[in-house]
């Protein structure tokens, strides 16, 4: 699934030209407002690059400006998003004008948070018991 080196560089292209709605998105993706979740923004994956992705969650979301509503790009969003399925990872999807909107942002921090908490993957079990504590040995 990684991606080619073309698709990086247009990534790191696309990380100096990020449009509005995404930097206002990111300012609170970045920053503690999610806790412990940890975002990149546009990141490569395959032949696509994602608005953001949180990699514990697998989660991706997008931001659609309002050419996400023609038909051919409906198409095209709708094969990325089952694409990325096929390789383990949700997209969430939202207009970029509702990013722009406080109360409806505050909406979709809270629709991220407890999309990436049901989809965070739990730690990997210990290998055996722990060791006793000092002075709790056992004879």
């Amino acid at each position: 699934m990684r991606a080619k080196t073309i698709t990086f560089k247009r990534a790191r292209g696309m990380r100096r030209r990020m449009t509005l709605p995404e930097v206002v998105l990111w300012h609170h993706l970045r920053g503690s407002t999610l806790g412990t979740l940890r975002f990149r923004r546009q990141h490569p994956v395959g032949a696509y690059i994602l608005d953001f992705y949180c990699t514990a969650a697998r989660l991706a979301i997008e931001v659609d400006g309002a050419g996400h509503g023609h038909p051919i790009q409906v198409s095209h969003d709708d094969a990325r998003g089952a694409w990325l399925l096929d390789n383990g990872i949700h997209t969430l999807r939202f207009a970029a004008a509702d990013v722009l909107d406080e109360l409806s942002l505050a909406d979709i921090l809270v629709a991220i948070e407890a999309e990436a908490g049901a989809r965070l993957l739990p730690p990997p079990p210990l290998r055996g018991p722990p060791p006793p504590c000092k002075g709790m040995e056992e004879d």
